[in-house]
């Protein structure tokens, strides 16, 4: 997915003179063509988010466009207070880029781990909060969110992430995305588990489940009319993040539905629970340990379905 924003924000800069890219010291190979390109439009902000992200206030109070770019870990934990107060409270176009979210860095703990980001990000008020389910949404955020007047935040995985679209999506801000058909249950995914949310369903379809996938690309605001239509369709419905249950995208699906009358769904939220990771290991391996690989998906769909 960096690849994809690396290459999306060069062509989107080149078309629109505002845009200005700051980083927090990673990424300066990958933007070696950018920084060609727009020596006076690229910052290293070095390992210091909180003043990055006040740089990037200041900016957007000129009539700029700044894009902040880094792990997720430190783009949005370390500097909520200025994304809090700097960027939200004056309602700035400020563009928050997360690279890593989830368990893209397990391997190296629980530092760099983001099971919280969309939790703390989202309560904000005037926070748009997207979360791709791969490069070509990845590519569709970007473009969308610089025709917002308001800060956004997108939230990607790292790289090699599998291709669930064959090209840009019809993407909307607020709308989901139906990537699969289905009858029996629904999957709605926030993020970077949509080729997990696509592998578990052709292994549900063996066992005689038919699912239907739709990719929640944007966690806030919400498609709440598109969850009205499931939750009067499906009498099973799953929420699918490499986040903590407690606060992310599930959590959203969960306040907004007890708010509805007599929905016909039962709504299971699958995301990482309510612990950290002592241990290091790769992303299989923590996706393993938080109980979100294809398997422990299949597993606890069956499992609910036999409540």
């Amino acid at each position: 997915m960096r690849a994809a924003f690396a290459k999306e924000i060069e062509s989107l800069s080149e078309l629109d003179e505002r845009i200005v890219l700051l980083s927090g010291d990673i990424g300066n190979r990958m933007f070696d063509t950018y920084k060609g390109k727009f020596p006076d439009r690229f910052y290293n902000c070095g390992v210091a988010e909180a003043n990055m992200t006040g740089m990037a206030a200041g900016l957007a109070l000129c009539g700029l466009r700044p894009v902040t770019y880094t792990i997720t870990a430190f783009n949005t934990v370390r500097c909520l207070e200025q994304i809090r107060i700097d960027v939200c409270y004056q309602n700035l176009p400020v563009i928050i880029v997360g690279v890593g979210g989830g368990l893209s860095y397990s391997s190296l703990n629980a530092t760099h781990h983001a099971l919280e980001d969309i939790a703390f990000l989202r309560v904000i008020p005037n926070m748009t909060v997207i979360c791709p389910g791969d490069a070509w949404e990845v590519r569709s955020a970007i473009r969308a969110a610089l025709k917002i007047d308001g800060p956004v935040y997108i939230r990607i995985a790292k790289k090699n992430e599998p291709l669930i679209h064959n090209g840009l999506p019809n993407f909307t801000i607020g709308k989901g995305i139906v990537i699969r058909s289905g009858t029996d249950v629904c999957f709605l995914n926030a993020g970077s588990l949509l080729p997990s949310a696509v592998a578990a369903s052709e292994a549900l379809m063996k066992k005689g489940i038919s699912v239907q996938i739709v990719s929640m690309h944007t966690v806030k605001p919400l498609d709440e009319t598109l969850l009205q239509d499931i939750f009067s369709k499906f009498p099973h419905v799953f929420t699918l993040e490499e986040h903590s249950i407690l606060g992310g995208f599930g959590s959203s699906v969960a306040e907004w539905l007890s708010d509805q009358i007599n929905p016909k769904g039962q709504l299971t939220r699958i995301g990482t629970g309510d612990q950290f990771m002592y241990e290091a290991g790769e992303k299989e391996y923590a996706q393993e340990y938080f109980g979100i690989t294809t398997e422990r998906i299949v597993e606890k769909v069956v499992q609910s379905m036999s409540r």
